[in-house]
């Protein structure tokens, strides 16, 4: 006898009034060359998070995220295994300021890390 998965639908949106989360990350690992970049926005925008993302000299890919807090974690999570060709050793979140002012989410020039 097979059982079949249904997938958990997607939480809610937050109440009004309920303050939205941004957090600074930085992925480690076999990270740029493989749309790491691109599939981060993807996976964003799905989610309805905004912000942006960036290769840095030292091989890292650094975000920021912004959004409904349950969206952002999500995200995380889902940044720990990243597309198909990345490999991802470590994946360091922190809480960090944002300004709102990126209602999408983008890639942006690579910097010195």
């Amino acid at each position: 006898m097979s059982t079949t998965q249904i997938p958990e639908p997607p939480p809610p949106d937050l109440p009004a009034g309920i303050p939205k989360l941004a957090m600074r990350m930085v992925v480690q690992g076999f990270v740029q060359g493989v749309n790491y970049r691109r599939w981060l926005q993807g996976e964003a925008l799905d989610r309805g998070v905004s912000g942006w993302a960036r290769n840095r000299s030292d091989g890292t890919v650094e975000a920021l995220l912004y959004g409904d807090p349950r969206q952002v974690e999500d995200l995380i999570r889902a940044c720990r295994h990243g597309p198909m060709m990345a490999r991802v050793d470590k994946v360091h979140a922190e809480p960090a300021e944002y300004d709102g002012l990126i209602e999408d989410f983008r890639i942006e020039a690579s910097v010195d890390a």
